[in-house]
C-alpha cells in the first residue's frame, strides 16, 4: 500500500503540474523517476494515464477519472492533517465523566470551574449517576473517567484519591425535642432509643454510601421506627432541616448547617468509619490526553490548595 501511495502521489503531483520538469522539482526527484513510477502505475492499472507531448503532458479520459478521485483523497488527508494541528494547536479534546449528582456538585465543580477557564476547547460531558453506574460505564468505555467512592472490590480500576469523607447522623434539635416527648423522659437519650423512636432518611439501597451506612448500622445493632428512602444526598439535607426525621449525610457538605445551628450532629459510641472519593479509570482503558491533562490540573489544585490552605483558592 505505501508504494501504490507513492505512485498515486506522483501522479497527484504530475497531473497538477501539467509537466514533468515541474513536479520533479516540487517532488525532490528526477525526471527518470517520476516517468518511470507514471510507467508502473499504467501498467498496475492496464491504463494509459497522460497523452506525452513536447509542450508537457496531459491527462486521458481515464485518467481524468483517476485524477477526480486522487483529488478527492489528498484533499482529505490535508484536511484531516490541518484538523490535527488546529487540535494540538488549541489544545483541543473531549473528556467524559460520570459521577453522582452529590460529588458532582460538592466536589467536581469547584475542579471543572478552573479547568474550563483554562482548557476552553476541551468538550467535557458528564453523566450524573451512582458511583456503581459510573464504574459500570467505566468498565463498557461510555466514560473516560468517574469521581466515585472508594469500594471494596477495586481491582480493575486506577483510583486517585481527592478527600477523605465522614458519614454523620443529623437532625434538628426540634426533631430530637419531640422524640424525647414521645419518650416522656427527661433523661439524657441513648442513641439507641433515639434511633428505635425515629425516622431515620437513607439514599436508596443501590448507593455506595447506603450499603456503606447500612454495614455499620447492622454492626452496631441499630434499627429506626420507620425509614425514608432518597435519591440524593441534597434532598437528605432538605429533609433533616424540615425536621422529618434522623437523615445520614456526608458532615463535609453540612458544615454550615452545623456551625448555624440549623442541623445537629448526633454524638455516636462508635462513629462510622470514614471513606475515601476519588477519581478511577479502568486499568485497560487506553489513557487519553485529556484524562491526563484533567489529572494533571487537578494535582496541580490540589498542592495549592495544600500550601496555602482553602482561603487562597
Amino acid at each position: 500500500m505505501e508504494q501504490n501511495f507513492n505512485l498515486y502521489h506522483i501522479f497527484y503531483t504530475v497531473a497538477r503540474c501539467k509537466n514533468i520538469s515541474s513536479a520533479a522539482r516540487e517532488l525532490y526527484i528526477s525526471q527518470p523517476a517520476i516517468s518511470k513510477a507514471i510507467s508502473r502505475l499504467e501498467t498496475n492499472l492496464n491504463t494509459r494515464l497522460f497523452f506525452r507531448s513536447s509542450r508537457g503532458v496531459r491527462l486521458t479520459e481515464e485518467g481524468e477519472l483517476l485524477f477526480h478521485q486522487v483529488e478527492n483523497a489528498f484533499l482529505s488527508i490535508s484536511h484531516g492533517e490541518e484538523q490535527l494541528a488546529r487540535i494540538h494547536k488549541l489544545g483541543m479534546g473531549y473528556l467524559s465523566i460520570g459521577v453522582s449528582s452529590t460529588l458532582c456538585k460538592y466536589v467536581l465543580l469547584p475542579i471543572l470551574r478552573p479547568f474550563v477557564r483554562e482548557n476552553p476547547h476541551i468538550q467535557i460531558s458528564i453523566s450524573c449517576q451512582s458511583s456503581y453506574e459510573t464504574m459500570q460505564a467505566l468498565e463498557k468505555g461510555a466514560v473516560d473517567i468517574g469521581l466515585i467512592g472508594a469500594t471494596d472490590h477495586m481491582e480493575a480500576f486506577t483510583f486517585l484519591p481527592v478527600m477523605e469523607i465522614q458519614d454523620i447522623f443529623v437532625a434538628t434539635r426540634t426533631y430530637l425535642d419531640h422524640v424525647k416527648e414521645r419518650i416522656f423522659t427527661d433523661a439524657p437519650l441513648s442513641f439507641k432509643t433515639v434511633f428505635a423512636e425515629s425516622t431515620l432518611m437513607l439514599l436508596n439501597k443501590e448507593n455506595i454510601t447506603r450499603q456503606y451506612v447500612d454495614r455499620y448500622l447492622s454492626q452496631e445493632n441499630l434499627t429506626a421506627a420507620q425509614m425514608i428512602e432518597v435519591s440524593s444526598l441534597d434532598l437528605l439535607i432538605e429533609f433533616a432541616k424540615t425536621g422529618l426525621g434522623i437523615a445520614c449525610v456526608i458532615r463535609d457538605f453540612v458544615l454550615d448547617d452545623l456551625a448555624d445551628g440549623r442541623l445537629l450532629q448526633l454524638k455516636m459510641p462508635v462513629s462510622i468509619p470514614k471513606r475515601q472519593v476519588g477519581f478511577a479509570y479502568l486499568n485497560t482503558a487506553p489513557h487519553l490526553a485529556c484524562v491526563q491533562k484533567f489529572l494533571d490540573f487537578f494535582a496541580d489544585e490540589a498542592g495549592r490548595t495544600a500550601k496555602t490552605g482553602p482561603q487562597g483558592t
